[in-house]
């Protein structure tokens, strides 16, 4: 069980390390999206080069790439404990974050970590999407959104199953997405945080 649990992630996390936005901007002939906008590897910076469909479908590309790993677990390896499935299939997440093929240096997280949650319960992801929204609407910050989104959507699957060792690891997962926007909090304590542009 230990070594299939070892190659499950290892291809999750290179599942995860596929750089969408970095392929679909090269292929569509829109330069390195490294040297575009912030030098994010995501989709909110590929909405930067103009193209909006681009940045569309890296977007759901990224959650595609954290459900799939639940998806190949529920048809190949179903008798898996959740907290087994949550561990393996969290390297999808990493794997965006830390991509081998861009020498580590990947996007936030944010629309991966939304797949993710999808492959655990669909209720989380709604609720993250609705967080998010909502904070978005009043603050008019998609860091500070995805930031709060990831701190509260978990507390609905944890106050309905609740587990110990589940919590610690979304406290050590959101750890990681919070470093990973170190330079938003920075801009959002100095007030100097780019604003987004809802429904135009």
């Amino acid at each position: 069980m230990l070594t299939t649990n070892i190659i499950l992630i290892v291809i999750f996390y290179l599942i995860g390390s596929l750089p969408f936005a970095f392929i679909l901007t090269k292929l569509s002939g829109l330069g390195d999206i490294r040297n575009i906008g912030s030098g994010n590897v995501g989709a909110t910076n590929v909405l930067r080069t103009g193209n909006k469909f681009i940045a569309f479908l890296v977007l759901c590309l990224d959650i595609f790439k954290g459900f799939v790993p639940f998806l190949i677990l529920k048809f190949y390896f179903n008798d898996i404990s959740l907290l087994n499935k949550i561990i393996i299939c969290h390297f999808a997440v990493i794997g965006h974050i830390f991509p081998i093929w861009l020498k580590f240096k990947g996007g936030k997280g944010v629309a991966t970590y939304i797949g993710f949650l999808l492959g655990i319960n669909p209720y989380i992801s709604i609720s993250f999407l609705i967080v998010w929204f909502i904070v978005a609407i009043i603050t008019r910050y998609s860091s500070l959104s995805s930031l709060i989104a990831i701190f509260v959507a978990p507390l609905f699957f944890i106050f309905i199953n609740f587990n110990f060792y589940i919590v610690i690891f979304f406290i050590y997962l959101s750890i990681i997405i919070y470093l990973k926007h170190s330079e938003n909090l920075k801009r959002l304590l100095n007030k100097t945080e780019s604003k987004i542009k809802l429904f135009k």
